[in-house]
């Protein structure tokens, strides 16, 4: 009877996906701009000592994940497990804007990423990378421009799905690189804890165990009809994915609210003459992206941050979309600029964002006939 309600398994094996996870992601950011936290256990939480007990970890440095701290976690139970380490508050918005210079760099690649979380995405390079060495080299050029302008390490799979793809950038972190080709399933598969596979949550791999199901083999081995009286719907995923198969696509085609381009600099801007070059060249990039998506806007927002990590924005709103054209967006962007004061001290970024976006299939839409 398991035979006759078997339902066909079709391995597309022709894709090329990219998992990419930045490593620690906040800690990172911390460490980074904070020197003196890289050899100490980092946890990112209210300080227990002070909160009268209060507050659940963010996450947490490796450091502090070695002894055993993690995500989610009571601050108290992670003091108890790391007594000497460094408590401190999330900075969100600082997050978000460095995740912003990730997607910048994604957006580079290709515009078929979908965002995950502020620290992770998916890459369809399915389009101009039809073997996997191509891919690869895609996948070692984005590590190391991350790296290269903003001093920050990121875990990459690469796969032919988004199912293997994420367990891939798992596997070997931090500053990992892992591609699993289909003739290459069941060696990673096989020996992986059930609690690696994706979908198995606690309870869940409980009731694996029940079943003797212990890594991916066991799992392999069980039938379709096994797992969909045992875990309903999700068990005929997991019949699938342990095989390999995996046909979400990469989900790109969002509307999108703005689109930016900035740059982190790595010695510091420190003339006036360097920041007009450079928001020339950021004009240039900005409006690349918005033809390249058939986009405008009528807001333009500049920013800047100083070597002291001060950020500054300006924004103008225009009456009429503004047009792709770089030397109108530079000029404008010079003159925020100048509202901000001009030059005053070095500069450790600058960005150009244009927001309130249209489609340009649908602004021409809305022009008068006669």
């Amino acid at each position: 009877m398991a035979d006759l309600l078997q339902i066909p398994i079709n391995l597309k094996g022709n894709r090329r996906i990219l998992h990419i996870d930045m490593d620690a992601f906040y800690a990172q950011v911390e460490m980074r701009d904070h020197p003196e936290y890289q050899t100490v256990a980092l946890i990112l939480a209210r300080d227990p000592r002070t909160s009268g007990g209060h507050g659940v970890v963010a996450t947490a440095n490796y450091l502090a994940r070695e002894l055993g701290v993690h995500s989610a976690m009571s601050a108290a139970e992670a003091l108890k497990l790391a007594p000497n380490a460094v408590f401190i508050q999330p900075n969100f918005p600082l997050y978000r804007e460095i995740s912003d210079q990730v997607h910048t760099i994604f957006q580079s690649i290709t515009p078929k990423y979908e965002t995950i979380a502020l620290d992770e995405a998916y890459l369809d390079l399915t389009e101009q990378c039809t073997t996997f060495d191509e891919a690869i080299a895609v996948g070692h050029l984005l590590q190391q421009r991350i790296y290269a302008e903003l001093q920050l390490t990121s875990s990459i799979g690469i796969s032919y799905n988004k199912f293997l793809a994420k367990l891939a950038s798992e596997h070997n972190k931090p500053a990992g690189f892992t591609v699993v080709k289909p003739s290459e399933i069941r060696a990673f598969l096989d020996e992986m804890p059930i609690e690696e596979i994706r979908g198995v949550g606690v309870k869940t791999a409980e009731k694996m165990h029940t079943l003797g199901v212990n890594n991916g083999h066991d799992l392999f081995n069980q039938e379709q009809t096994t797992l969909l009286q045992n875990f309903g719907k999700m068990g005929y995923e997991f019949y699938r994915r342990i095989r390999g198969v995996d046909d979400r696509a990469v989900e790109w085609q969002r509307s999108r609210k703005s689109i930016g381009k900035e740059h982190t600099y790595n010695p510091f801007l420190d003339t006036e003459e360097q920041v007009h070059k450079e928001l020339r060249n950021i004009a240039v990039a900005l409006v690349t992206a918005l033809e390249q998506r058939q986009l405008q806007g009528k807001t333009l927002v500049l920013k800047i941050r100083t070597e002291t990590f001060e950020t500054e924005t300006r924004r103008k709103t225009f009456v009429d979309l503004i047009p792709n054209d770089s030397q109108f967006i530079f000029e404008e962007g010079q003159g925020l600029f100048d509202e901000l004061g001009g030059y005053q001290q070095p500069l450790r970024l600058v960005g150009l964002t244009i927001t309130n976006l249209q489609n340009q299939a649908q602004t021409e839409l809305l022009l008068p006939l006669f």
